[in-house]
């Protein structure tokens, strides 16, 4: 009884620097992105078509990964 009440009082804290660690990543990963993005609009201001479509898809998919992060540690739970 003493190893699961000390594993279920742990949990909170897991779930808590899971979701975290998942939203720092996805933040960074998204600043990333954001700044690649508009670096390469800046040296050619012509391909701004073509690399705007690319990085909605980019940040998309971090977000994605992010929330299915969030939707695991509720899971968990």
């Amino acid at each position: 009884a003493g190893d699961g009440a000390a594993a279920s009082s742990m949990l909170p804290l897991g779930m808590g620097l899971g979701i975290g660690i998942a939203v720092l990543g996805g933040g960074l990963g998204q600043g990333k992105i954001g700044a690649a993005a508009l670096e390469g609009i800046a040296r050619n201001p012509n391909a701004s078509a073509k690399v705007f479509v690319p990085m909605i898809l980019g940040l998309a998919f971090v977000e994605s990964l992010v929330l299915f992060a969030w939707v695991l540690m509720f899971m968990i739970k």
